[in-house]
């Protein structure tokens, strides 16, 4: 039962890039609590792939120039070296997370991975019926995702506690209780690794 179940569940790993994780990239975009759960979502995804859980790793990837960027963050690429650009160190996932074969990178460059992309298809061509999310930022990225995920019918939605993260606890803290009010399973890494084990 529980192999069959593992087999129809994605993980998604939203944004664990430079730019989103380390200080000393002194990136606008920097999640001051990223660095944190950076060795709680390398445990996840072991899991994951111990599972046969399906991953997708779901980073931004931007213009130079940021013509794909929200209109609110246009002026940080006004010299052509904006956070997140393709191809350079700052969108890079963070040392310890590398997609390896069998895995999928998606790209989006808005708050939601289901967003202006074909995640949906990708999962639903995939059998995939239930979703587990790691990664940040709980108010912006997780929390868009998340919303369509329930709004899609994905029968199960988890989000991870200790290994999402927001600006600061307060934030992360209240943004997870809107989630678990809309149905979203919010277990610690440590709970979801025992899950069916």
């Amino acid at each position: 039962m529980a192999a069959a179940k593992w087999s129809e569940t994605a993980m998604l790993v939203i944004d664990m890039q430079n730019d989103f994780v380390l200080p000393v990239m002194e990136s606008p975009m920097l999640v001051a609590g990223g660095e944190a759960i950076v060795s709680s979502v390398v445990k996840a995804v072991s899991v994951a792939r111990e599972r046969g859980i399906f991953v997708v790793w779901v980073v931004r990837e931007h213009d130079p120039m940021g013509r794909d960027v929200e209109l609110f963050r246009r002026h940080l690429y006004s010299n052509g070296e904006g956070p997140t650009v393709k191809g350079a160190k700052g969108a890079a996932l963070v040392d310890g997370l590398a997609i390896k074969e069998g895995e999928y990178k998606l790209v989006k460059t808005r708050f939601s991975a289901f967003f202006a992309t074909h995640l949906h298809s990708l999962l639903q061509s995939s059998g995939i019926k239930s979703l587990v999310i790691v990664g940040v930022q709980t108010p912006n990225c997780i929390r868009q995702t998340v919303f369509d995920a329930v709004a899609l019918d994905y029968q199960t939605v988890t989000v991870i506690v200790d290994a999402t993260a927001a600006a600061t606890p307060e934030i992360h803290s209240a943004n997870i209780r809107d989630m678990k009010n809309i149905g979203v399973l919010t277990p610690t890494l440590q709970e979801w690794c025992i899950f069916d084990a």
